[in-house]
């Protein structure tokens, strides 16, 4: 038995439910299989469409799954006592960004996200420091929130942007007293609070937040209700911010 082009199509166009392949006989389903494939044969186009369906529908499911995780875990990434808090603290939209300053894509984001906090003018910032890459980025992660705890705001910002922008080498004693003082920082009192409890704490705490949102990787972005997975250009975040707030 072979089924015409028109049988065929009805065939793939009937519901489920009224189109049993198991009723067929041996050599009919057999027929049935070969036409299926003759046809994608010659309209291999039919596939990449289906392709691009599947894609798209696993891409909102990831996006929705996303959304609720944001939304579960609203009060730790937004509201937290040991995270730095930029950009103007009473902003109608808030972005998190979750870094790591070993990573080469956190530091080709950081211009990008700070020309971003800087035009727009009312974004609240926060920064989760999530050190995933070896041993220097535990101990520059240690050094950075040891540095807002005990010298503020003002100097985090300065140390944060300075692993990126001017910082090389190895991670160590020696080397952070001289990239502190570098910049008018004193490291003494930071490298005596690098081990104690509250720094342990917030790394813990910051690991535990992104276990709980599958974030696996730096750079990560929360922003507003959506989360952005890995680097993406200046006009990316900026349009998904437009799309945030309507």
């Amino acid at each position: 038995m072979k089924l015409a082009p028109f049988a065929l199509a009805a065939a793939l166009a009937t519901p489920a439910g009224a189109f049993d392949i198991s009723a067929m006989s041996d050599a009919e389903r057999e027929a049935f299989r070969a036409e299926i494939r003759s046809y994608l044969l010659e309209n291999p186009e039919v596939l990449a469409e289906a392709i691009d369906v599947l894609q798209e529908r696993q891409a909102q499911a990831a996006e929705a799954e996303d959304a609720t995780l944001v939304a579960a875990n609203a009060g730790d990434l937004f509201e937290d006592t040991h995270s730095f808090v930029g950009g103007n603290p009473d902003g109608d939209l808030t972005v998190v960004e979750f870094i790591d300053y070993r990573c080469g894509y956190c530091r080709k984001a950081h211009a990008e996200v700070a020309q971003l906090i800087e035009s727009d003018g009312d974004i609240r910032y926060i920064v989760k420091e999530f050190p995933i890459l070896g041993d220097e980025s535990v101990i520059a992660a240690r050094f950075a929130i040891a540095t807002l705890q005990t010298a503020g705001a003002e100097a985090y910002q300065k140390i944060n942007a300075g692993f990126y922008e001017s910082f090389r080498g190895d991670v160590t004693p020696e080397t952070l007293t001289a990239f502190a003082t570098s910049l008018g920082i004193d490291a003494e009192p930071i490298l005596a609070a690098m081990d104690a409890p509250e720094v342990t704490k917030a790394i813990e705490e910051n690991h535990l937040l992104a276990q709980r949102m599958s974030i696996s990787g730096t750079p990560t972005f929360v922003i507003g209700g959506q989360m952005l997975r890995g680097y993406a250009p200046l006009d990316t975040m900026q349009a998904i911010v437009e799309d945030e707030r309507g």
